[in-house]
């Protein structure tokens, strides 16, 4: 019992530490987890630990990970996507998969073992990217959407893979490490030669396989519902929780027993049940178990890594990583041509997927069980997928301080002339500019609109709006050609909170008579914009909300005019509370370590809230007796 608490430690240790740390540095999750792994690997040696044993373990992290990706696949999206999810996604796994394997071949490995090579080095890492595409804001940009249909096309055709890669087995393979593994073999396997098709000629296998999946797919279909609703009726949510890790855990027994992936039947149960009304409670149940056995999983390939092979094939290793980076980079652009992705864009979409992926573990492990690739084969890929993956946030700092500068430069040269200038510049006319604008215009005032989106500016002056000029407004060279030395007013409607924050902070600093109006992005952006010198801050959801919580009180049986007034009162209120906080905002210090800050937020909490309740049950006792309907 002590060693089982002890290795639980020492992991968890590891993760928890490495993990926050490797995020902060923009290195994402997985490689913090990787990096936990090398670090404990010499304890566990010290130890004597089986890597391996805790590995197949927490393997089943990967099975509930393809159950929650089954979850997400629902038909409506995927026949959205369907195009580029097949041109992009497609295209970049088989193009990338056969010049691999073609490259493995002239190297003089045989063609089984090259095209399970291909196949594995196909897929990219989806926790870094979509990681890092969300921290930087990516993630709406035609490279970041075009980037999320390779990937999700990724993780689909992961499913094939584990299904076919057991039909590349090689005999010699298999004879080789049978030898390997005599020695061990009195261990025991505990239940592992238990098999529904162990003594079942070709024809007969089939049958049983076909049915073990039509019990998955029926059985998903027609008998989860009636079981979930019975258990969810004792309103004891461990209860369902356990009936989730019962339902994947099953399925995976059930796939072994006939010779499948436990991934491919959890997968094939996440589809079954992605429009189910239970869908969004499997989610949260087995989202956690899912996230720590895939830690774990992670930290065992990380402590798993051969440094003196490394270090002993350094040369062959980094030629081997950087040859496959260039390879599906060089693919990806051919595909971004192919598909109009332009500008900086494709180099978004080229460099941020070239990588090998966190399932590249995942497989590897697979194909040397399956005796497909040789164990001293799969170690030195092993490397490569994990130094590929470590020069990735590499690749993302050339893409921001190299590539993006070039083509806004280029941008720059290319920004509309503004020929006309007005006492009120806007900065950005998406969704929310383009009301302010029209209302503006509709009550006689004239603005300058600088927005970055030429697609969405050429759309204007399709409708005949000819005041829309392209360009960074955040540039102070088209700021002053818009004529803000004597404009009035500025509006600032861009999306992104780093843009919105620039162009205050230089606004508010150059031209302090100017009135600012920033659209703020959330609570917590309202005091950054007040602490850069702006006074007329609107939250983006806030009037919405507040018309939102108006229509709750009118359905709970208040009148128009005195729902009208508790909303009037709680928005005097909460404006007053933001201003009697803001002064103690800082914007380099966090609010749950900004003392003063924390101190006012909670004085105003304890002294002006029950003046706030108060203030309610006056306005709903002054109602009319008929205000308020019985319910």
């Amino acid at each position: 019992m002590t060693g089982i608490l002890l290795l639980a430690f020492v992991f968890l240790c590891a993760g928890v530490i490495a993990v926050p740390i490797a995020s902060r540095l923009g290195l994402g999750s997985v490689l913090g987890y990787l990096i936990a792994g090398i670090a404990i690997s010499p304890l566990l040696s010290i130890l004597h630990v089986d890597v391996m044993s805790i590995q197949h373990f927490a393997e089943f992290g990967v099975v509930m990970m393809l159950f929650l990706v089954g979850l997400e696949l629902e038909p409506k999206l995927l026949w959205k996507m369907r195009n580029r999810l097949i041109g992009l996604g497609g295209g970049q796994v088989f193009l990338t998969s056969i010049l691999i394997m073609v490259v493995a071949i002239v190297l003089g490995l045989d063609w089984k073992i090259s095209l399970a090579i291909g196949l594995v080095l196909a897929l990219s890492s989806t926790a870094i990217v979509l990681q890092t595409l969300n921290e930087k804001g990516l993630m709406k940009s035609d490279g970041g959407h075009s980037s999320f249909s390779v990937l999700l096309f990724q993780d689909i055709a992961i499913i094939p893979m584990l299904a076919l890669m057991p039909l590349l087995a090689s005999p010699d393979i298999a004879q080789a490490a049978a030898q390997a593994a005599s020695h061990g073999a009195e261990a025991g396997d505990h239940g592992g030669d238990l098999s529904l098709v162990k003594h079942l000629n070709g024809w007969q296998t089939t049958l049983v396989t076909l049915g073990a999946i039509a019990v998955v797919i029926l059985g998903g279909n027609y008998l989860t519902r009636p079981i979930f609703r019975f258990i969810s009726a004792a309103n004891l949510r461990e209860l369902f929780t356990a009936a989730a890790l019962v339902l994947i855990i099953g399925i995976s027994l059930l796939m072994n027993l006939v010779g499948l992936s436990p991934a491919l039947g959890a997968f094939l149960a996440g589809v079954v049940l992605a429009n189910s009304e239970y869908r969004h409670e499997l989610e949260s149940d087995v989202e956690p178990f899912k996230g720590i056995l895939l830690g774990i999983f992670f930290i065992t390939v990380g402590a798993r890594i051969d440094f003196e092979l490394l270090f002993g094939n350094f040369a062959n290793v980094l030629g081997l990583t950087l040859g496959l980076i260039v390879l599906k980079a060089s693919i990806l652009m051919v595909l971004a041509f192919i598909f109009n992705i332009r500008g900086q864009h494709k180099w978004l979409f080229a460099l941020g997927l070239a990588q090998a992926g966190e399932f590249g573990f995942v497989l590897l492990t697979f194909v040397v069980t399956n005796h497909i690739i040789p164990a001293d084969i799969a170690d030195q890929l092993m490397l490569v997928v994990a130094l590929s993956m470590l020069i990735t946030p590499a690749l993302f700092i050339i893409y921001d301080k190299v590539i993006a500068p070039q083509y806004n430069k280029s941008q720059a040269r290319e920004a509309d002339t503004i020929s006309t200038k007005s006492k009120i510049i806007m900065a950005g006319r998406g969704r929310v500019g383009s009301i302010v604008d029209r209302l503006l215009r509709s009550a006689g005032y004239d603005s300058t609109v600088i927005d970055y989106s030429s697609k969405h500016l050429d759309i204007m002056r399709a409708f005949g709006i000819n005041h829309t000029y392209f360009g960074d407004a955040t540039r102070p060279d088209l700021l002053h050609a818009a004529g803000i030395e004597d404009a009035k007013l500025l509006i600032v409607l861009i999306d992104q909170k780093s843009q919105i924050n620039k162009l205050v902070k230089y606004a508010s600093t150059h031209y302090p008579d100017l009135h600012i109006i920033a659209r703020a992005i959330d609570r917590d952006h309202v005091y950054e914009l007040w602490s850069l010198g702006c006074r007329d801050i609107v939250r983006e959801t806030y009037d919405s909300s507040l018309r939102l919580g108006r229509s709750a009180l009118e359905a709970l049986g208040h009148s128009h005019e005195t729902a009208e007034q508790m909303k009037d009162a709680f928005d005097e209120w909460d404006k007053e509370a933001m201003l009697g906080t803001a002064d103690a905002y800082d914007i380099n210090i966090p609010a749950y370590e900004n003392k003063e800050f924390l101190a006012k937020v909670r004085e105003m909490m304890d002294d002006r809230e029950p003046e706030l309740r108060r203030t309610m049950e006056e306005i709903k006792t002054k109602a009319k007796p008929t205000d308020i309907v019985s319910k």
